[in-house]
């Protein structure tokens, strides 16, 4: 995966209300990002809109498929219709789709030859991390999806938190994970202590895909009101930025406890992000997930109420817009890797 700016190549169809810079738009278009759980993608069809564009998941047996929400007959949102787990029904005139989004049937005419334009153009589609993993570049390269550690390792239980809505840009919620000194603030309810609230130094790495940085530090990560953390014990906490919007975390326990948390910001629009989360942790896997559920969403909500009060709305990336400190080297590495990609220099919408 490269961050660097991609040489001249065929423009992508802009979506009909397109709320980014159509130049933005095409380098963002090409990338990799989560539409939906695996798991809500049952019988009946579900939309999904991924930087502006109107999208409809449905399932055909094992296979999932991702395609522009649109019959093409007389233009009705398949997401509408209906599901029976092999195929998709438009509600209109019951046409049916089914896997790599082939026309099956048209009930007008059941002896009749389906016109090859009947057929959907499905979007590549890969089911990953417990996720459904889209880009509306079809040409798009399935090694330039972003990796998550832990998740297929032995003794690691994986963990699929609902997705979470947020009225904000992507990068701003991205920037936002990566950031270092909020804890003790914005996450005073949750594990942050206000007490201890000092950025010891750290360095930012570049990577071909973005950035890795390890954060060693004194904070712990244990929730309020239950376990204590080791005196003395330094938590360090690995991140890897898959640039534009996807990082992780790995966070490692006293005892050898290890907690891999992933940031898939997937972009609705330039100001509406849907937020995947899956985990993988190696120690209290016995638990109830719905404890897992509940306490990562206390955090992200803890960070939403930040993110969507921020001013600019978009990611300022010319260097002199927002004034920074040494805690904020992550935050600097991410906006440079957006620049390198060749994004505007405001990235403006």
């Amino acid at each position: 995966m490269t961050i660097e700016a991609p040489e001249f190549v065929v423009p992508l169809p802009l979506p009909r209300d397109c709320t980014f810079e159509p130049s933005d738009w095409q380098i963002l278009a090409r990338h990799w990002y989560p539409i939906a759980l695996v798991r809500e993608v049952t019988a009946a069809p579900i939309a999904a809109t991924l930087l502006d564009e109107p999208l409809v998941v449905y399932r055909a047996g094992a296979e999932i498929v991702v395609a522009n929400d649109l019959c093409p007959h007389r233009g009705t949102p398949l997401s509408a219709g209906r599901g029976d787990g092999a195929t998709v029904a438009c509600l209109y005139h019951g046409i049916r789709f089914g896997a790599g989004g082939r026309c099956v049937a048209i009930p007008a005419h059941p002896q009749g030859r389906i016109p090859a334009r009947m057929h959907l153009d499905p979007y590549p589609v890969i089911q990953r991390f417990g996720l459904v993993w889209t880009s509306l570049d079809r040409a798009a390269d399935p090694a330039a999806m972003p990796a998550m550690p832990c998740w297929d390792a032995e003794g690691f239980q994986q963990i699929n938190c609902p997705s979470i809505d947020i009225a904000a840009f992507a990068g701003r919620q991205v920037e936002g994970f990566l950031d270092v000194a909020h804890f003790g603030f914005v996450h005073e309810g949750t594990f942050g202590d206000p007490d201890n609230v000092e950025v010891p130094d750290y360095r930012p790495v570049v990577t071909e895909y973005g950035f890795e940085v390890d954060y060693p530090s004194s904070v712990g990560n244990y929730p309020h009101g239950g376990k204590v953390g080791e005196p003395g014990f330094l938590w360090l906490r690995h991140f890897e930025t898959f640039v534009p919007f996807t990082a992780t975390i790995t966070i490692h326990f006293p005892d050898g406890g290890l907690l891999s948390i992933m940031n898939a910001a997937s972009p609705v629009s330039a100001r509406r992000t849907r937020m995947f989360a899956p985990i993988a942790r190696n120690f209290d896997t016995d638990q109830p997930v719905t404890d897992v559920y509940a306490f990562n969403l206390r955090i992200f909500e803890e960070d939403r109420a930040v993110v969507e009060i921020q001013k600019p709305e978009n990611l300022p990336l010319a260097p002199g817009i927002e004034v920074n400190i040494p805690a904020d080297r992550s935050s600097v590495a991410y906006r440079r890797a957006l620049r390198r990609m060749g994004l505007s220099e405001f990235f403006t919408a």
